[in-house]
This record gives structure tokens, sequence and C-alpha cells, in this order.
């Protein structure tokens, strides 16, 4: 027999019991009460129950371990603008910090987004980010964005492009200032596909017909990378991954080039304790393998704007 799943908050609330005490639970069931309730009878373009909505941006915010009160403010955050309930309900409810956080996710839901010129699209992401006197509001936000684009199938085919276009000049990039790299990387592939679905869905079969074979790689070269650090006692995190499918087509975009043709499908991370072993892991890297010429870069020396600080190589890796 099967029926309607009823939607609940169990698995959130492990995921948050992993990292923070079991005190906040009922926080999180309070939380999780009051937005079924304000949102019940209400539905998305899909036809599900709008409570999944809300859902899914605290499952994103669990995921990064973001704090509880982020976590309950995600639950609320379309209750102000969409139901009955009032900012000073919430705050009675739930305190300032709630409160704050969910103003502040309404505030940013209600800015319109017109030009397309970068100059302005820029303009946006610091207005956001000044809007923003909480940071943990622009994470709401960006989860936010991410659910929405994750359950995007059913809108129109406009809107579908309209939302998709304003996700890779805003919201990915806010997600790169911010260092959330999954996020970015999630919301970039998603506007891929709905803005040039075509090149997304042929460039998608292309990379998974290598797929194996460039994790294998990937993996290799890790075991590799451990070894010989070890060797010279510099302790280190070390992850892989194939890199994602819009990086990859902004590559063949930008040097005019076939798939076959690139070279760099895939990413290896190092994480060091100091910036001396960050140098040492650099030159690790370019005795297992051959640097390409031109493409390092020292972050470390320049950092971004938003203070990301790492090196960047291309070598020429195990099989070419």
């Amino acid at each position: 027999m099967t029926g309607v799943k009823v939607p609940d908050i169990s698995d959130i609330i492990e995921k948050v019991r992993s990292y923070q005490s079991d005190a906040v639970v009922p926080l999180l069931e309070k939380a999780f009460a009051m937005a079924a309730r304000a949102h019940d009878g209400q539905h998305r373009v899909s036809g599900e129950d709008y409570i999944h909505h809300p859902l899914g941006v605290a499952r994103i915010l669990a995921d990064l371990q973001i704090d509880a009160d982020s976590i309950a403010a995600a639950l609320l955050h379309d209750v102000v603008e969409d139901t009955t309930i009032t900012l000073e309900q919430l705050e009675k409810d739930f305190g300032k910090e709630i409160a704050v956080l969910v103003d502040g996710v309404t505030k940013l839901s209600r800015i319109e987004y017109k030009s397309k010129e970068e100059l302005q699209m820029e303009n946006y992401r610091k207005m956001f980010l000044a809007m923003a006197k909480d940071i943990r509001v622009v994470l709401i936000k960006l989860a936010d964005r991410l659910h929405n684009m994750r359950t995007l199938k059913p809108m129109a085919p406009e809107k579908q492009k309209k939302i998709a276009r304003e996700t890779l000049e805003i919201f990915a990039p806010l997600a790169h200032r911010l260092g959330i790299s999954n996020i970015k990387w999630e919301l970039e592939d998603l506007s891929f596909r709905y803005l040039e679905p075509e090149k997304y869905y042929e460039l998608v079969d292309q990379v998974r017909q290598k797929r194996q074979e460039r994790e294998a790689i990937i993996q290799e070269s890790i075991q590799m990378l451990r070894e010989t650090l070890r060797e010279v006692e510099i302790h280190a995190d070390i992850d892989g991954r194939p890199k994602h499918f819009y990086s990859i087509y902004k590559k063949m975009q930008k040097d005019h080039k076939e798939l076959s043709e690139i070279y760099d499908l895939s990413a290896v991370r190092i994480l060091v304790d100091s910036v001396k072993d960050c140098y040492g892991a650099l030159g690790v890297v370019h005795t297992l393998w051959k640097p390409i010429p031109n493409r390092f870069k020292d972050f470390i020396a320049m950092p971004k704007s938003n203070m990301y600080q790492s090196l960047h190589t291309t070598v020429i890796g195990i099989q070419g």
C-alpha cells in the first residue's frame, strides 16, 4: 500500500544534532510546526504542499552545518510574506534574532533585477551584502534560490530562463564571494541546464562517457599525493572532483575548443596547515607531474577580493 509522504523534520534534526547539542531540537520543532500551520493549504506550482520548500531550504543549510537559529529562520522564511503571520508575532514566539533573519530574507526577496549590465549586476550583489547586516541572511537566501532552482521544472520556459539568468548573474557569484563552492557549482550547472538545454545535455552525455575513467584518475592521483606528502612530512587533507559542467562549457567557449581538446577536466584540492606547507605541497605536485606554463596563480601573495587564499596550478596528469 502506498500513500502521500507526510512532510516532517526528523532528518534535519538528525543532521543538526551531529554538530549542535540536543538543546536546539525544541526550537526546530517549534519553527517547523508554525511553518506547517502557516502554509497549510498552500501549494507550489508543481502541486506539492508548500511546506516542502522551507524544509528543502533548511536541509541545504543543515548540510552546511549552519546554526540552529538560521535553520529555524529558513523554516519560517516565507511566513511573513506569504501568510497572515506578522514579524511582531515571530519576534514574540522566537525572539528578535530569528525575526531579524526572517525580515532580512523578506527584504532581499523584494529586490527586482532589471538591468543585464555587468556593472549593475555587481551593484545588485553589493546591495545584497549591504542590506543583509547579518551574513546568515544571505546564506538563507542562497539556500532558498538553490532549492527553487532544483524544483524549477514545472515553471513555464520563459520563467525558467528569467530565474536561471538571475541565478547565474547574481546568486552564483554571491556564493563564490562567500566561499561556498558547492552551492556556486550547483547554481551554475542548474542555470546552464535551463539557459542552454541542448548544449547542456550534449555536454552531459559527452562527459559521462568518460566519468568513470576520470574518477579513477582522480583517486590514483590522490593516493600518489598522500604518499609523497607523507614522505616530506606535510600533513594534508586531499579531495578531488570532476569539474562541473558549466565550468567545462565556459572553458570550451573561452578557448574555442571541443571537449576532447580540454585537458583539465578534473581538480584535486590539498588543504594544509600553513603557508609554508602550501608552497611545499605545490613543489610536490610539480615534482610528480609536469606543470603547464602560464597556468599558475598565487592567491596567497595576491588574495581575491573575498580574501580567498590558495595556489592554483595546472599539470599534465597521469594519462596526459
